[in-house]
């Protein structure tokens, strides 16, 4: 059980985030957009009102931005999105996959676009969406999953920049969160 906490506010919300150590020497503050109806909705307003001018399609990386992406599609009037998915399902006769390393999971994972999907990317502008972006691992390996599928891609939002990610000019987000010591 965490015994310190970050005090984020973000989209006109407030939330007390639990700081939980991730290793030996860092720690990090626990945003989880999952289950977080009003957290969800006002961020998803906030960034749909960002989103680059060409956009045609939104992706996301499964799991914390698929609520995300959603409530951006539906606001923007977009009829579908797409969900990179993190494992090779049986109804993907030819899936494009790329491996990612994320600072909150263990080793590497894949993700990856099912020939419907593919069809959707190809030849289109292509914005990424993500609760948040720390490293950049997740936000790379949807870029390479957009560039193998033949779409380009027109934007990167997220509703937080953590730790480097914070003040990069070519990402779009509502607010920073910064990394901990571990204690």
């Amino acid at each position: 059980m965490a015994n310190r906490f970050y005090e984020l506010e973000v989209a006109g919300l407030k939330r007390s985030l639990p700081v939980l150590n991730i290793s030996d020497t860092l720690a990090i503050a626990g945003f989880v957009i999952l289950g977080d109806t009003e957290m969800v909705e006002k961020s998803a307003a906030e960034l749909a009102k960002k989103v680059p001018a060409g956009t045609e399609v939104l992706m996301a990386a499964e799991t914390k931005g698929i609520p995300l992406v959603h409530a951006m599609a539906r606001i923007l009037g977009m009829d579908r999105y797409i969900v990179a998915r993190k494992s090779i399902k049986a109804y993907m006769e030819h899936p494009l996959v790329v491996e990612d390393e994320s600072i909150t999971t263990k080793g590497k994972q894949m993700l990856c676009l099912q020939d419907a999907d593919i069809d959707l990317v190809r030849g289109h502008k292509v914005t990424l969406v993500d609760d948040v972006i720390s490293t950049g691992g997740s936000m790379k390996a949807l870029e390479e999953l957009v560039a193998k599928a033949g779409g380009t891609v027109n934007g990167r939002m997220a509703i937080l920049a953590e730790g480097d990610s914070i003040g990069r000019k070519d990402i779009i987000v509502l607010a920073d969160l910064p990394l901990f010591k571990a204690e």
